[in-house]
């Protein structure tokens, strides 16, 4: 119940209030800007346009339970509007942290996260969520607004494109 009252503050206008529902979140919603755009201080300057954006929308939150993905799906059309706007081509010369891929030797991180960012961005999208904020396949299609199929078979084509990749294919035309 104190949260929903903290909600409702929220959708009110309470500054405080909406800060105290994102708090829970902002660390996942760096990490997937990060995923998006392998910089911090671009991760940070999308994760700081989310909340912007939420906090001006919060009143189209139907219920309390849907601000979470209702949050995530904000961040994944803020981070993809500002991948589309800077048209630049990610550089992997950030050092990926250790808490992520804890029993995987640095190359195979620099390969997975080299092989994701290849991929177009609604394949892309579900990898992150899927494997990244662990989302079931339910939760994603809401949060992508589709049908669970189309997020299954995303799943499944993303996944089929990582595998050609490290068998020394290609995702997207472009080699390793």
């Amino acid at each position: 119940m104190i949260l929903q009252n903290t909600f409702i503050k929220a959708q009110k206008g309470d500054k405080k209030a909406f800060l105290q529902l994102v708090e829970s979140d902002k660390e996942k919603l760096y990490k997937m800007a990060y995923l998006y755009v392998k910089n911090e201080n671009d991760a940070l300057d999308i994760v700081q346009e989310t909340i912007t954006k939420a906090y001006a929308s919060i009143k189209t939150v139907k219920e309390e339970r849907y601000f979470s993905t209702w949050l995530t799906r904000v961040l994944i059309n803020t981070a993809l509007e500002f991948l589309r706007k800077s048209s630049k081509i990610i550089q992997l010369d950030e050092e990926i942290p250790e808490r992520q891929f804890p029993n995987v030797k640095i190359e195979e991180k620099l390969d997975l996260l080299h092989a994701i960012e290849q991929l177009e961005d609604k394949y892309k999208t579900v990898i992150i969520l899927r494997y990244y904020r662990d989302l079931p396949v339910q939760q994603i299609a809401v949060c992508l607004n589709c049908p669970e199929g189309t997020v299954k078979s995303n799943l499944h084509r993303a996944v089929q494109k990582l595998k050609q990749f490290y068998q020394g294919g290609q995702v997207n035309g472009q080699g390793y």
